[in-house]
Protein backbone atom coordinates (compact mmCIF):
# COMPACT_ATOMS: atom_id res chain seq x y z
CA UNK A 1 0.00 0.00 0.00
CA UNK A 2 1.40 3.32 -1.03
CA UNK A 3 1.64 6.12 1.41
CA UNK A 4 0.45 9.13 0.75
CA UNK A 5 2.79 11.77 1.03
CA UNK A 6 2.13 14.44 2.84
CA UNK A 7 0.71 18.07 1.97
CA UNK A 8 3.21 21.20 1.82
CA UNK A 9 0.99 23.08 3.44
CA UNK A 10 0.81 21.25 6.94
CA UNK A 11 4.02 20.32 6.90
CA UNK A 12 6.95 21.55 8.51
CA UNK A 13 6.04 25.01 8.20
CA UNK A 14 6.78 27.82 10.73
CA UNK A 15 4.86 27.99 13.93
CA UNK A 16 1.87 30.23 13.46
CA UNK A 17 1.31 30.51 17.07
CA UNK A 18 1.82 34.17 18.24
CA UNK A 19 5.20 35.64 19.19
CA UNK A 20 5.80 36.65 22.92
CA UNK A 21 7.24 39.44 23.58
CA UNK A 22 8.00 40.91 26.77
CA UNK A 23 5.79 44.28 27.67
CA UNK A 24 8.16 46.28 26.63
CA UNK A 25 8.56 45.02 22.45
CA UNK A 26 4.69 44.54 22.77
CA UNK A 27 3.60 47.49 23.35
CA UNK A 28 6.58 49.61 21.89
CA UNK A 29 4.04 51.92 19.34
CA UNK A 30 2.87 52.94 22.94
CA UNK A 31 6.10 53.34 24.93
CA UNK A 32 7.14 55.85 21.95
CA UNK A 33 4.10 57.89 22.18
CA UNK A 34 3.99 57.88 25.92
CA UNK A 35 7.88 59.05 25.67
CA UNK A 36 6.44 62.08 23.37
CA UNK A 37 3.91 62.86 25.66
CA UNK A 38 6.05 63.26 28.58
CA UNK A 39 8.96 64.93 26.82
CA UNK A 40 6.92 67.54 24.85
CA UNK A 41 5.39 68.09 28.57
CA UNK A 42 8.53 68.18 29.94
CA UNK A 43 10.12 70.76 27.41
CA UNK A 44 6.77 73.55 27.72
CA UNK A 45 6.56 72.94 31.45
CA UNK A 46 10.82 73.30 32.24
CA UNK A 47 12.06 75.40 29.01
CA UNK A 48 15.02 76.65 31.05
CA UNK A 49 15.97 73.30 32.36
CA UNK A 50 15.41 71.62 28.92
CA UNK A 51 17.32 74.79 27.26
CA UNK A 52 20.77 73.82 30.00
CA UNK A 53 20.39 69.82 29.07
CA UNK A 54 20.33 71.13 25.28
CA UNK A 55 23.06 73.57 25.93
CA UNK A 56 25.85 70.92 27.40
CA UNK A 57 28.23 69.40 25.12
CA UNK A 58 31.66 67.78 25.04
CA UNK A 59 34.09 70.83 25.03
CA UNK A 60 33.31 74.11 23.20
CA UNK A 61 31.83 73.75 19.25
CA UNK A 62 31.53 70.06 19.50
CA UNK A 63 28.23 70.20 18.75
CA UNK A 64 27.98 66.51 20.71
CA UNK A 65 25.11 66.66 23.35
CA UNK A 66 26.06 64.97 26.67
CA UNK A 67 22.83 63.47 27.74
CA UNK A 68 21.81 62.52 24.63
CA UNK A 69 25.66 61.05 23.96
CA UNK A 70 25.22 59.02 27.69
CA UNK A 71 21.86 57.62 26.94
CA UNK A 72 22.98 56.38 23.23
CA UNK A 73 25.91 54.75 24.47
CA UNK A 74 23.79 53.11 27.20
CA UNK A 75 21.79 52.03 24.48
CA UNK A 76 24.55 51.12 21.53
CA UNK A 77 26.74 49.53 23.36
CA UNK A 78 24.58 46.28 25.33
CA UNK A 79 23.49 45.67 20.96
CA UNK A 80 26.66 45.29 20.45
CA UNK A 81 28.29 42.90 23.20
CA UNK A 82 25.57 40.70 20.99
CA UNK A 83 27.28 41.06 17.50
CA UNK A 84 29.75 38.19 16.75
CA UNK A 85 31.92 38.95 14.37
CA UNK A 86 33.24 35.63 14.12
CA UNK A 87 29.69 34.87 12.55
CA UNK A 88 30.94 36.80 9.04
CA UNK A 89 32.63 33.57 8.03
CA UNK A 90 29.29 32.09 7.33
CA UNK A 91 28.55 34.89 4.59
CA UNK A 92 31.02 32.87 2.02
CA UNK A 93 28.01 29.54 2.41
CA UNK A 94 25.08 31.80 1.47
CA UNK A 95 25.87 35.40 -0.44
CA UNK A 96 22.75 36.02 -1.96
CA UNK A 97 20.43 37.42 0.99
CA UNK A 98 23.65 39.88 2.20
CA UNK A 99 24.38 41.19 -0.72
CA UNK A 100 20.80 42.08 -1.65
CA UNK A 101 20.87 43.89 1.24
CA UNK A 102 23.95 45.97 1.44
CA UNK A 103 22.61 47.04 -2.40
CA UNK A 104 19.37 47.99 -1.31
CA UNK A 105 20.83 49.55 2.21
CA UNK A 106 23.80 51.52 0.39
CA UNK A 107 23.15 51.60 -3.06
CA UNK A 108 19.29 52.35 -3.11
CA UNK A 109 18.40 53.36 0.41
CA UNK A 110 20.00 56.61 1.08
CA UNK A 111 19.53 57.70 -2.61
CA UNK A 112 16.13 57.17 -2.86
CA UNK A 113 15.37 58.93 0.39
CA UNK A 114 17.23 61.71 -0.74
CA UNK A 115 15.68 61.89 -4.40
CA UNK A 116 12.05 61.38 -2.43
CA UNK A 117 12.89 64.53 0.51
CA UNK A 118 13.65 66.45 -2.93
CA UNK A 119 10.96 65.98 -4.86
CA UNK A 120 8.05 66.33 -1.86
CA UNK A 121 9.46 69.52 -0.27
CA UNK A 122 10.84 71.19 -2.65
CA UNK A 123 7.95 71.24 -5.44
CA UNK A 124 5.19 69.23 -3.72
CA UNK A 125 5.14 70.86 -0.68
CA UNK A 126 6.78 73.88 -1.78
CA UNK A 127 3.10 75.93 -0.59
CA UNK A 128 4.28 74.95 3.12
CA UNK A 129 7.93 74.96 3.12
CA UNK A 130 10.68 77.77 2.93
CA UNK A 131 12.97 76.67 0.88
CA UNK A 132 15.50 77.21 3.64
CA UNK A 133 13.83 74.88 6.23
CA UNK A 134 13.06 72.19 2.83
CA UNK A 135 16.71 72.00 2.90
CA UNK A 136 16.89 70.96 7.05
CA UNK A 137 14.14 68.55 6.42
CA UNK A 138 15.80 67.10 3.60
CA UNK A 139 19.33 66.90 5.63
CA UNK A 140 17.19 64.86 8.42
CA UNK A 141 15.75 62.65 5.77
CA UNK A 142 19.45 61.99 4.33
CA UNK A 143 20.84 61.40 7.91
CA UNK A 144 18.14 58.92 8.87
CA UNK A 145 18.31 56.76 5.65
CA UNK A 146 22.00 56.83 5.66
CA UNK A 147 22.31 54.83 9.18
CA UNK A 148 20.78 51.04 8.91
CA UNK A 149 18.72 49.80 11.73
CA UNK A 150 20.95 47.81 14.19
CA UNK A 151 18.89 47.33 17.61
CA UNK A 152 15.48 46.93 16.21
CA UNK A 153 16.98 44.16 13.40
CA UNK A 154 16.21 41.77 16.57
CA UNK A 155 12.85 42.52 17.16
CA UNK A 156 11.89 42.54 13.73
CA UNK A 157 13.66 38.89 12.64
CA UNK A 158 11.93 37.18 15.38
CA UNK A 159 8.78 38.26 14.74
CA UNK A 160 9.19 37.28 11.19
CA UNK A 161 10.41 33.71 12.05
CA UNK A 162 13.48 35.16 11.06
CA UNK A 163 17.28 33.15 10.66
CA UNK A 164 18.94 34.81 13.93
CA UNK A 165 22.65 33.72 12.98
CA UNK A 166 21.78 35.00 9.09
CA UNK A 167 20.12 38.54 10.95
CA UNK A 168 23.31 38.84 13.14
CA UNK A 169 25.71 38.39 9.81
CA UNK A 170 23.59 41.46 8.21
CA UNK A 171 23.95 43.32 11.55
CA UNK A 172 27.73 42.82 11.99
CA UNK A 173 28.25 43.58 8.28
CA UNK A 174 26.34 46.61 7.62
CA UNK A 175 27.99 48.05 11.42
CA UNK A 176 31.42 47.85 9.71
CA UNK A 177 30.67 49.15 6.24
CA UNK A 178 28.63 52.45 8.26
CA UNK A 179 32.11 52.76 10.01
CA UNK A 180 33.71 54.08 6.31
CA UNK A 181 30.60 54.80 3.99
CA UNK A 182 28.31 56.95 6.81
CA UNK A 183 29.93 60.52 6.55
CA UNK A 184 31.03 60.06 3.00
CA UNK A 185 27.47 59.09 1.65
CA UNK A 186 26.05 61.84 4.09
CA UNK A 187 28.59 64.43 3.41
CA UNK A 188 28.15 63.81 -0.38
CA UNK A 189 24.52 63.82 -0.52
CA UNK A 190 23.73 67.30 2.22
CA UNK A 191 26.40 68.41 -1.09
CA UNK A 192 23.73 67.89 -3.76
CA UNK A 193 21.35 68.75 -1.31
CA UNK A 194 22.78 72.18 -0.93
CA UNK A 195 23.67 71.61 2.75
CA UNK A 196 26.90 72.51 4.32
CA UNK A 197 28.43 70.16 6.66
CA UNK A 198 31.58 70.08 8.18
CA UNK A 199 33.12 67.40 7.82
CA UNK A 200 35.31 67.43 11.01
CA UNK A 201 31.68 67.10 13.14
CA UNK A 202 30.27 64.28 11.23
CA UNK A 203 33.22 62.54 11.33
CA UNK A 204 33.22 63.14 15.17
CA UNK A 205 29.38 62.09 15.33
CA UNK A 206 30.73 58.61 13.41
CA UNK A 207 33.58 57.91 16.22
CA UNK A 208 31.47 59.17 19.01
CA UNK A 209 28.43 56.90 17.99
CA UNK A 210 29.44 54.14 16.12
CA UNK A 211 33.36 53.50 16.84
CA UNK A 212 33.55 54.24 20.79
CA UNK A 213 30.50 52.04 21.33
CA UNK A 214 31.16 49.27 18.55
CA UNK A 215 34.96 48.54 20.24
CA UNK A 216 33.86 48.84 23.64
CA UNK A 217 31.31 46.05 22.91
CA UNK A 218 34.00 43.84 20.86
CA UNK A 219 36.71 43.86 23.63
CA UNK A 220 34.05 43.56 26.12
CA UNK A 221 32.52 40.51 24.67
CA UNK A 222 36.06 39.06 23.67
CA UNK A 223 37.28 39.34 27.45
CA UNK A 224 34.41 38.20 28.66
CA UNK A 225 33.63 35.14 26.56
CA UNK A 226 37.59 33.93 27.04
CA UNK A 227 36.92 34.60 30.73
CA UNK A 228 33.91 32.84 31.47
CA UNK A 229 32.60 31.03 28.65
CA UNK A 230 29.46 31.89 26.08
CA UNK A 231 26.96 30.32 28.14
CA UNK A 232 27.75 32.82 31.52
CA UNK A 233 27.94 35.75 29.04
CA UNK A 234 24.64 34.89 27.30
CA UNK A 235 22.88 34.10 30.07
CA UNK A 236 23.60 35.77 33.16
CA UNK A 237 25.83 39.13 32.07
CA UNK A 238 23.70 39.95 29.10
CA UNK A 239 20.21 39.73 30.69
CA UNK A 240 21.78 42.43 33.30
CA UNK A 241 22.13 45.28 29.98
CA UNK A 242 18.12 44.53 29.05
CA UNK A 243 16.64 47.24 31.15
CA UNK A 244 19.37 49.51 30.65
CA UNK A 245 18.96 49.18 26.84
CA UNK A 246 15.13 50.08 27.85
CA UNK A 247 15.56 52.61 30.19
CA UNK A 248 18.20 54.41 27.51
CA UNK A 249 16.02 54.34 24.76
CA UNK A 250 13.00 55.65 26.82
CA UNK A 251 14.98 58.39 28.80
CA UNK A 252 16.47 59.58 24.97
CA UNK A 253 13.14 59.72 23.58
CA UNK A 254 11.93 61.74 26.27
CA UNK A 255 15.30 63.89 25.87
CA UNK A 256 14.16 64.27 22.04
CA UNK A 257 11.20 64.68 22.16
CA UNK A 258 11.62 67.21 25.16
CA UNK A 259 14.23 69.49 22.71
CA UNK A 260 11.60 69.57 19.88
CA UNK A 261 8.69 70.27 21.86
CA UNK A 262 8.01 73.60 20.27
CA UNK A 263 8.70 71.99 16.73
CA UNK A 264 6.22 69.16 17.72
CA UNK A 265 3.26 71.65 18.63
CA UNK A 266 3.97 74.25 16.72
CA UNK A 267 4.73 72.77 13.56
CA UNK A 268 1.94 69.58 13.72
CA UNK A 269 1.90 70.16 9.76
CA UNK A 270 5.76 69.68 9.56
CA UNK A 271 5.20 66.33 11.51
CA UNK A 272 2.60 65.12 8.94
CA UNK A 273 4.26 66.21 5.90
CA UNK A 274 7.36 64.62 6.97
CA UNK A 275 5.96 61.69 7.78
CA UNK A 276 4.64 61.15 4.30
CA UNK A 277 8.40 60.38 2.28
CA UNK A 278 9.15 58.52 5.07
CA UNK A 279 6.44 55.86 4.63
CA UNK A 280 6.91 55.63 1.18
CA UNK A 281 10.74 54.77 1.45
CA UNK A 282 10.22 52.46 3.99
CA UNK A 283 7.40 50.38 2.16
CA UNK A 284 9.14 50.90 -1.06
CA UNK A 285 12.88 49.81 0.46
CA UNK A 286 11.41 46.55 1.94
CA UNK A 287 8.63 45.45 -1.14
CA UNK A 288 12.15 45.99 -3.34
CA UNK A 289 14.25 43.93 -0.87
CA UNK A 290 11.69 41.21 -0.73
CA UNK A 291 10.76 41.14 -4.17
CA UNK A 292 14.44 40.59 -5.10
CA UNK A 293 14.97 38.12 -2.21
CA UNK A 294 12.35 36.12 -3.85
CA UNK A 295 13.62 36.40 -7.69
CA UNK A 296 17.06 35.04 -6.42
CA UNK A 297 15.18 32.53 -4.68
CA UNK A 298 16.45 33.32 -1.00
CA UNK A 299 14.40 31.16 1.64
CA UNK A 300 11.84 33.10 3.44
CA UNK A 301 13.96 33.38 7.12
CA UNK A 302 16.16 35.43 5.73
CA UNK A 303 14.31 37.65 3.09
CA UNK A 304 11.97 38.76 6.03
CA UNK A 305 14.57 39.89 8.08
CA UNK A 306 16.45 41.37 5.10
CA UNK A 307 13.62 43.31 3.71
CA UNK A 308 13.15 44.77 7.01
CA UNK A 309 17.11 45.72 7.32
CA UNK A 310 16.47 47.28 4.01
CA UNK A 311 13.83 49.42 5.57
CA UNK A 312 14.43 50.29 8.69
CA UNK A 313 16.87 52.99 10.15
CA UNK A 314 19.33 53.35 12.68
CA UNK A 315 16.95 56.42 14.22
CA UNK A 316 19.06 56.58 17.61
CA UNK A 317 22.59 57.36 15.79
CA UNK A 318 20.36 59.28 12.86
CA UNK A 319 18.70 62.12 15.47
CA UNK A 320 21.96 62.10 17.62
CA UNK A 321 24.07 62.96 14.13
CA UNK A 322 21.04 65.70 13.44
CA UNK A 323 21.33 67.33 16.77
CA UNK A 324 25.07 67.25 16.69
CA UNK A 325 25.20 68.14 12.56
CA UNK A 326 22.28 71.11 13.19
CA UNK A 327 21.00 71.39 17.06
CA UNK A 328 18.39 69.95 19.37
CA UNK A 329 15.90 72.08 17.53
CA UNK A 330 16.67 72.55 14.05
CA UNK A 331 14.57 70.96 11.43
CA UNK A 332 17.22 68.24 10.21
CA UNK A 333 16.03 67.14 14.11
CA UNK A 334 12.86 67.25 14.06
CA UNK A 335 12.70 64.92 11.09
CA UNK A 336 15.02 62.06 12.49
CA UNK A 337 12.25 62.77 15.44
CA UNK A 338 9.27 62.07 12.61
CA UNK A 339 11.05 58.94 11.85
CA UNK A 340 11.22 57.57 15.14
CA UNK A 341 7.00 58.30 15.42
CA UNK A 342 6.81 56.53 11.97
CA UNK A 343 9.34 53.52 12.09
CA UNK A 344 7.58 51.44 14.81
CA UNK A 345 3.85 51.39 13.78
CA UNK A 346 5.07 51.32 10.31
CA UNK A 347 7.68 48.51 10.56
CA UNK A 348 5.25 46.46 12.65
CA UNK A 349 2.91 46.61 9.41
CA UNK A 350 5.37 45.46 7.37
CA UNK A 351 6.46 42.64 9.71
CA UNK A 352 3.21 41.32 9.37
CA UNK A 353 2.74 41.50 5.59
CA UNK A 354 5.92 39.38 5.51
CA UNK A 355 4.07 36.98 8.02
CA UNK A 356 0.53 36.90 6.17
CA UNK A 357 2.93 36.82 2.10
CA UNK A 358 4.91 33.24 3.61
CA UNK A 359 3.04 31.03 1.65
CA UNK A 360 2.91 33.02 -1.58
CA UNK A 361 6.65 33.30 -1.21
CA UNK A 362 7.30 29.80 -0.73
CA UNK A 363 6.30 28.68 -3.81
CA UNK A 364 9.33 30.91 -5.53
CA UNK A 365 11.56 28.18 -3.76
CA UNK A 366 12.34 24.63 -5.25
CA UNK A 367 10.21 22.14 -3.76
CA UNK A 368 7.43 25.02 -2.63
CA UNK A 369 7.42 26.19 0.67
CA UNK A 370 9.56 23.27 2.00
CA UNK A 371 12.24 23.85 -0.41
CA UNK A 372 15.92 23.98 0.65
CA UNK A 373 18.17 26.74 -1.99
CA UNK A 374 20.94 27.83 -1.37
CA UNK A 375 21.09 31.88 -0.12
Amino acid sequence: MTKKAPKTSETNLPSSEPKRLNVFERYLTVWVLVCMVVGVALGKLLPDVIATLSAMEFGKGSQVNVPIAIFIWLMIFPMMLKIDFGSLGSIARKPKGLMITLFVNWLVKPFSMAFLAWIFFHYVFAAWVDPETAKSYTAGLIILAAAPCTAMVFVWSYLTDGDPAYTLVQVAVNDLIMLVAFAPIVMFLLGVADVIVPSKVLITSVVVFIVIPLTAGFITRTFLLKKYGKTWFEEKFLPVFHPVTVVALLLTLVLIFAFQAENLTTKWIAVILIAIPIIIQVYFNSSLTYMLMRFFKVQHNVASPGALIGASNFFELAVAVAITLFGPSSGAALACVVGVLVEVPVMLSVCNICNRSRTWYGRALPGGQNGQCEV
